[in-house]
Formats: C-alpha cells, structure tokens, sequence
C-alpha cells in the first residue's frame, strides 16, 4: 500500500483536523467493558500475588521494580477488598486512556475520523493492549506513559510551545517509578532531539525544568536502590541472564509482529515510521522508536518491552492511510494530452478509487479477525465450554491463574493435622513469590502465621524472630528440601480442582513439613536469596 504524507512547511497536515469523540471513545468503552465483564471469570496470577503481597509492605522500592504497582494494588485493596474485577480496573483503565491517546495523536497530526478510528481500533486489537487489560501488571501502565510521553512530545513539536515539556518530564518520572525500562524511551527522546531541529529545546528552561521534574520524582526510588546496593539492578541482570539462557530473548524481531502489534497494522507500523523520518517537525519521534529497537536488539531485551512504542506508529500511519485514501487527483504527466471525458486522470477512475476502497476494507476485516483470534486466546471468555478450553491450551498466564486458594487450604489443612506443640512453634516457608503472595493474602483467613519467602522483596524483608522450630515448605522439590532443611517429610500435594496444569501444579506439586534449617538461621538466609 504506497502511504505517502506530505510534509508542508514542516507540517504533517495543513488545517487543524476535529477529534471523532464519539466513535473513539465507544471503542474504548467496549475494550473497558469486554475486560469488567471477563476479569472475574478465574483467580489471581501469580504476579498479581506478588503485587498484593508487596503492597502490604510499602517502601520507596522493591527488588523486582519500581513502587508504583505495588502502591495501585494497596489503593485498590483498600477501595475494593480481595477483588479480581477491582484490581484489574486499574490495568484497564490505564489501557481505554492510551487508547484515547493514540486518537489523539492521529488528530494531533492531521488526521481525520478514519485516521483516529483506525489507529484507535488497531491498537485495541493487538495482542499487548489486549493482555494488559487482563491482568494488574506493571507493564499495564508503562504502557501508558510510553504513549503518554509520545503525545506530549507530537504536542510540543505542533505547538513549539517548550512548556510541554512538564508534561514529558512528569509523565517520565512517573514511569521510572513503573518500570525501569522506559529509560530505553528516554534514550530516544534525547538522541532524537540531538539529531533533528528539536535539539534547540536543549537550550530552553523549560526542557531543564522537566528534567528537574524527572529527577524529583524518581530521586526516592534511585536512594532506596542506594541503599539497598541497587539490588533492583542486581535483579534485572539475573532475570536478563535466565531469559537469554531459556531462549526467551530470541525471535525479538519476528515477536514485534506476532506479540506486539495486529499483525494487519504492520503497514500501519512502517508508513507512521516512514512519515515521521520524513517530517522535519516530527522527525524526533521516528528516533524515540528506532533507538529503543536497536538497543534492545543488540541487548537482547524481551520483545514485549517495545510494544508500547507502536501507538505512536500506528497514529502516523493511519493518518498517512488516510490521505492515501483520499489522494485521488494525479496532475498529467507534462505534454499528455487528456482523456475523453475532460481532465479525468487515471487515478481519478472510479476503479481506481474502489481499488483503495477495497484494499481498506481488506485491511480492517483482517484487523478485525485477527484481533478475534487473538482475544480468544488471551481473555477468559468462559468459565467453562470449548472458548475456555481453547484459552488455556495456548495461554499459560491463564492457566497461571488457578489453584492458589486450593494450595492455601491445603496449607492449613496439614498445619491442622500437625500435633499441638508443632502447630505452636510453626512458620511457613515459600521458595516462589506466588506462593509467598498467596499465603500472605489469602492466609489470614485460614490464621495461617505470616509465610517466609526466599525470592525478591520477601527474602530482603528477612525472617520472623523468633524462628519457627517447624516449617511447612512450597515451592522445592524434594532433594532441595532434604538439603536445606532437617527431618523432611512429604505432607501433601499441590494441585487444583480444575485439572488445569501450570507452572505451580507441574514444577512445584509437594509440600513438605520440616525441622529448621541446617544451616543457622542467619546464615541460611544469605545463602537462600533468589531472584525470579
């Protein structure tokens, strides 16, 4: 489809272009609804655990990231109780304004209603925005602030008004307390401004009060990583070693398609880069995409911590459809003679004109399908019957999302078959944080003592004094048991009525109730830290 976008006087558009409300914003209902109404159909998974978990422990930062998850989920454990529905709308919420956003950026940039509609619509059916609105994930909202950045930077070349930049520096800090890897964004938006006219910015007070902004929002997490030995960073390079060690990093290039984007907006994707490399006014935001790609190319990243750059793309390219579309009048060729009929050109044919047409409607019924299957695999739609079986089979985050009550009952189930004087000297150890998170939150109700955990922020809030003299043990096979702890016996199975199996009933099924460690207690808990 040969996208092409004018660049007048520097300008994607030449008149100011209407924002569709009506149609945006029914497209964003529908995604906010078609989450509510699935978001409750199976249980927690095990990240959102940990979120909970760490929640009840609140601090300027913990070992897997940034405070601003943990900080939603103690919101809405306060707002809504232990609720599936209630949690996610956090995650929803943030992805219906991203989709505004999008909108917003295609009308920004010229376009019209079929821009700002097809953008929206494109971005609502990828398979990342559909995933964020199923779960409470800090990649949720980092997804948010990368489009939110991106629009406030479409604003300030529009504008050339340098205030803008309160906006980005805000929305920045707000993002390094999400996730550390919008610093992969932020290494766009400078080598970016550096290679175009925008550099001059560097010179505006107004760019220096943004950072300034930046840096005061962040600057509590950045001490607690301080005093913490940057544990946070100690942390991502395990996880990044694991990663490239399970193969999980390969395939970056071909996940953009698969993972990232509806496989349908890939044109979308490549004329919005296209026309920002050829805008001298928005030149800047092609680099804010090409520098993240090579850096996280050549660094191995996980191909999901691009998705949220395509927004920006997609916004480009379907206001560059959109012209596309309308660009019917062809001058002649100098010297040619006109056709019969007047000065009717051949792109001014009606053939011509339904070719587009159809090639349009070619690309919005795939979108659309494509968008379906991927739905069906991503969103619970049924608690029983062949949509739910088809889901499981392919998702393993939904499998992921079963069992953890059932393992709890099970926990209180062998502490209660224990003699007395164990059941008065008891602690429980987890070796996985859902296991940790789901005898944090869901153990009380069963006045299970508070559980010990060994990976990320639980293992650096360290271990109860005094120590328990009896542990039931999750989440270690048996030869890790016998080696860490004394007097092992297996006490019970892991598992859920469902059938379903994941990663808890397939890699963690015993529980074990042990004596102490072997070790002394402070130097079994130095030797013990993990990270996953």
């Amino acid at each position: 489809m040969p996208f092409a976008v004018r660049d007048s006087h520097s300008r994607v558009d030449t008149g100011p272009a209407r924002f569709e409300r009506l149609p945006v914003l029914a497209i964003a209902a529908a995604i906010v609804l078609l989450h509510l109404l699935t978001n409750g159909r199976y249980g927690f998974h095990r990240d959102e655990l940990q979120f909970m978990s760490d929640a009840r422990h609140m601090d300027w930062g913990f070992v897997a990231y940034p405070p601003l998850a943990p900080f939603l989920a103690r919101i809405s454990m306060s707002l809504f109780g232990l609720s599936l529905v209630g949690l996610r709308s956090f995650s929803v919420a943030a992805q219906s304004v991203a989709l505004v956003l999008t909108a917003l950026m295609a009308k920004e940039l010229g376009g019209g209603r079929f821009a700002q509609v097809t953008a929206t619509l494109s971005v609502a059916l990828s398979p990342l925005p559909l995933f964020e609105g199923t779960k409470f994930q800090y990649t949720s909202f980092d997804y948010l602030w990368w489009v939110s950045i991106a629009y406030f930077a479409i604003r300030l070349l529009e504008s050339e008004n340098p205030r803008w930049w309160i906006a980005i520096g805000g929305a920045t800090g707000i993002g390094l307390l999400t996730k550390y890897s919008i610093l992969f964004l932020i290494s766009g938006l400078l080598i970016g401004m550096a290679l175009t006219g925008a550099r001059r910015y560097f010179a505006s007070r107004w760019f220096r009060i943004g950072v300034a902004l930046t840096v005061a929002i962040f600057l509590p997490n950045f001490l607690w990583q301080v005093r913490h030995d940057f544990i946070g960073y100690q942390f991502l390079q395990s996880i990044h070693e694991r990663d490239i060690e399970l193969g999980r990093t390969n395939g970056f290039v071909v996940e953009q398609l698969v993972h990232c984007i509806n496989v349908f907006a890939a044109p979308l994707c490549v004329a919005g880069l296209a026309g920002y490399l050829r805008s001298r006014r928005y030149r800047m935001l092609g680099w804010m995409y090409i520098v993240p790609f090579v850096l996280l190319l050549f660094a191995r990243g996980r191909s999901y911590y691009l998705a949220p750059a395509y927004p920006m793309l997609m916004a480009m390219g379907a206001v560059a459809a959109e012209r596309w579309l309308a660009s019917t009048k062809v001058s002649p060729k100098p010297g040619a003679k006109a056709r019969r009929g007047g000065n009717r050109t051949k792109a001014d044919r009606p053939a011509s004109r339904a070719g587009r047409l159809v090639v349009v409607q070619a690309f919005l019924v795939g979108l659309v399908l494509w968008g379906a299957w991927i739905s069906a695999v991503l969103i619970p739609f049924q608690a029983s019957g062949p949509l739910r079986n088809f889901a499981l089979k392919r998702s393993e985050d939904l499998r992921d999302e079963f069992g953890w009550d059932e393992l709890v009952q099970n926990v209180a189930g062998i502490r209660d078959s224990l003699p007395a004087e164990q059941r008065a000297d008891l602690g429980v150890i987890a070796g996985n944080y859902g296991e940790l998170g789901a005898m944090e939150i869901f153990g009380p109700a069963y006045r299970l003592p508070a559980p010990l955990g060994v990976m990320n922020s639980a293992w650096l809030r360290g271990y109860s004094t005094p120590q328990p003299g009896t542990l039931i043990v999750l989440g270690f096979t048996g030869e890790q048991a016998d080696a860490l702890f004394t007097g092992c016996r297996l006490a019970g199975r892991n598992g859920n009525a469902e059938g379903v199996i994941n990663e808890e009933s397939r890699n963690h099924p015993d529980i074990f109730v042990c004596g102490p460690p072997r070790e002394p207690w402070p130097e079994f808990w130095k030797d013990s830290r993990f990270f996953g």
